[in-house]
């Protein structure tokens, strides 16, 4: 495996992209790989360790490279600057597809909760003039080919997880305007050209409840964007893998739920791709 920790803006070496990337051999069939990108959640405060490495691990043990990004929070997620982490990171993630044999027609992108919103905005915004100007090239080249959303954070609305939200308008301790709520509510941008999604969330969500998913869902639907959406009945928020590994207690050790990643890997061999 080749596992680099790679800084994607000089002057903030803790934006990172950490890569679990297949060497290749001349006893292996070297055909080119799909590759997913990993945005751990975390309320835009911090990117979780649960949703990171672990999730990235599954991917690969599915035959797939895996990326995961830790992207702009706290004070510096203002506005824009997480979707441009995200951005560079796909930009990154093409630029050497070449060198790690990936192909650059099958990158996606899997975001958990705040990360879920991030991954959704990358699907949905990537069009966006600052993204091209700040990354200098075309805003086609930083669009991922497909999306996993997992209990997403998306809507400014009364089921809306407002400390993210608040965060990216730097609202905290304020009331933000509405023009600032619809700048970050995704299912409001979403288009013709957003990327194809894979969604998946747990009824019992009071964190973000499910109801976030459902509008995305209902905004594909309307745009006429393919999407796969699982709506598992019980479940805490933040159940990642809903493995051992990754659960902080019995409670979040869910069979019936880590189901999501076999399914999503096949949506994305059968259906996506």
């Amino acid at each position: 495996m080749i596992h680099e920790k790679i800084a994607l803006w000089p002057d903030r070496p803790h934006i990172s992209l950490s890569t679990y990337v297949s060497e290749s051999s001349p006893e292996l069939r070297n055909f080119k790989k799909k590759a997913v990108l990993v945005l751990p959640g975390g309320g835009y405060h911090i990117t979780s360790d649960r949703e990171a490495e672990p999730v990235a691990k599954a991917f690969f043990a599915a035959g797939m490279d895996a990326f995961v990004l830790r992207y702009s929070v706290k004070e510096e997620a203002v506005g824009y600057a997480p979707l441009l982490d995200a951005a560079m990171a796909v930009k990154y993630i093409r630029d050497r597809a070449e060198d790690w044999n990936i192909d650059p027609g099958k990158i996606v992108v899997c975001g958990f909760s705040a990360g879920g919103h991030l991954a959704a905005s990358l699907g949905t915004l990537w069009k966006l003039d600052v993204v091209s100007k700040t990354l200098n090239c075309e805003n086609s080249y930083i669009r991922p080919n497909g999306m996993i959303l997992g209990y997403p954070v998306i809507t400014s609305g009364p089921k809306g997880h407002m400390g993210s939200i608040l965060r990216l308008a730097d609202a905290e301790g304020r009331e933000p305007t509405k023009e600032e709520l619809d700048r970050f509510s995704i299912e409001k941008h979403v288009d013709s050209g957003t990327c194809p999604a894979f969604v998946w969330h747990t009824a019992e969500d009071s964190g973000v409840p499910v109801e976030n998913s459902l509008c995305m869902c209902e905004a594909l639907a309307e745009n006429k964007i393919p999407f796969e959406l699982h709506v598992f009945p019980r479940g805490a928020h933040g159940l990642s893998l809903a493995t051992p590994e990754v659960a902080p207690n019995d409670d979040m050790i869910m069979p019936y739920v880590a189901r999501w990643v076999e399914m999503a890997v096949k949506w994305i061999d059968e259906i996506l791709f």
